[in-house]
């Protein structure tokens, strides 16, 4: 397979888009052996060169970058401008308007431009295929190897065919965005929903590239559980949302660490594309109704979602986790790597 671990230990950072993940994030869980990544996604291109130039000052050692691959439209007009009415009270109440429904492709191009400047140790994509042009480009200008995000058998053999090096293999237990290629509305997982463990196990009968599991992975002992599965590392990335190096709002952390809500969902209600967060209120409320309309949903919710986060409004704003997240710490992100590697040890 050709394929050699960049990090000292089998231990990865999530990407986590939306704020938690950090230059300073990256760089502590690199510097502790691991491997850091950057996260592309849902920022903007001056954002996102200013964190992959603070990574290379800081840091000699591997880093990654994850990249949000953009979606196809929405033509469900009816459906966004319903779901626009039905958040209205929750705008009201914080004092805002609800967003117009929106679209862009994340600046895609742009972003590939500046990290084709760099030297990540791996560029992964999410929410669908790179394609072979974009791929040999990313491994052409900085030598990184490939990886493609997936949540099913079929999208995984579609990955490898598209010229993936290795695979992010993520179970129903993560936080944030399921990866899919295609989000199916009739379905409140979007599409196939196996947890880590089986779709880990499928995943490696079908294809002979290395793996990278991904959900609901906390502690030392269910690391070594996936490496014992065929991954050759783990990805993590609620266990680092409390760091004191993430970028984490103030009020998501306390809605972690005192527990404010007893269970997790997999919702489109804050973006329009299925992810896993914590039951708030407004989760609670408009999951059933949501539309499959990512990014447009982003914009009809942006707004509120501000206003709560300016107000320390937990009910509101994504609170994206996964289904470990009980075991969450407010360690320093290098202290946790040193854990994880002693657990790993003992087992």
């Amino acid at each position: 397979m050709g394929f050699e671990l960049p990090s000292r230990l089998p231990i990865f950072g999530a990407p986590m888009a939306g704020g938690p993940s950090t230059a300073a994030l990256a760089v502590a869980v690199s510097e502790a052996g691991g491997l850091g990544f950057l996260a592309a996604g849902s920022t903007t291109p001056e954002a996102l060169d200013t964190a992959l130039g603070e990574v290379e000052r800081r840091t000699s050692k591997p880093y990654g970058v994850n990249v949000f691959l953009p979606s196809t439209p929405s033509a469900d007009a009816a459906g966004l401008q319903a779901y626009r009415r039905a958040i209205a009270p929750f705008a009201e109440r914080l004092g805002v308007e609800v967003g117009q429904p929106g679209w862009n492709d994340d600046y895609v191009d742009t972003k590939i431009d500046l990290i084709a400047r760099r030297h990540p140790a791996i560029v992964s994509f999410t929410f669908g295929l790179p394609g072979r042009d974009l791929s040999d480009r990313v491994r052409r200008d900085t030598g990184a190897a490939i990886a493609v995000t997936v949540t099913s058998v079929p999208d995984a053999i579609a990955a490898v065919a598209d010229g993936a090096d290795l695979l992010v293999v993520q179970g129903i237990e993560a936080g944030g965005h399921r990866s899919l290629f295609t989000d199916n509305p009739a379905d409140a997982y979007g599409g196939a929903a196996s947890s880590l463990v089986t779709l880990l196990s499928d995943v490696r009968a079908a294809v002979e590239v290395p793996l990278i599991a991904a959900g609901g992975i906390m502690d030392g002992a269910a690391v070594t559980s996936v490496l014992r599965l065929g991954a050759v590392a783990a990805q993590l990335g609620t266990a680092f949302l409390c760091c004191p190096e993430a970028g984490t709002p103030d009020f998501h952390r306390r809605a972690l660490l005192s527990r404010t809500y007893s269970e997790t969902v997999v919702t489109r209600a804050f973006s329009g594309r299925p992810a896993r967060g914590l039951l708030n209120e407004f989760a609670r409320a408009n999951t059933a109704i949501a539309p499959a309309a990512y990014p447009e949903v982003l914009y009809l919710t942006k707004a509120m979602k501000a206003a709560a986060a300016a107000a320390g409004e937990a009910d509101v704003p994504n609170l994206w986790a996964g289904t470990g997240w009980r075991a969450v710490t407010e360690a320093a992100a290098g202290d946790i790597v040193a854990r994880l590697e002693r657990e790993m040890a003992s087992v």
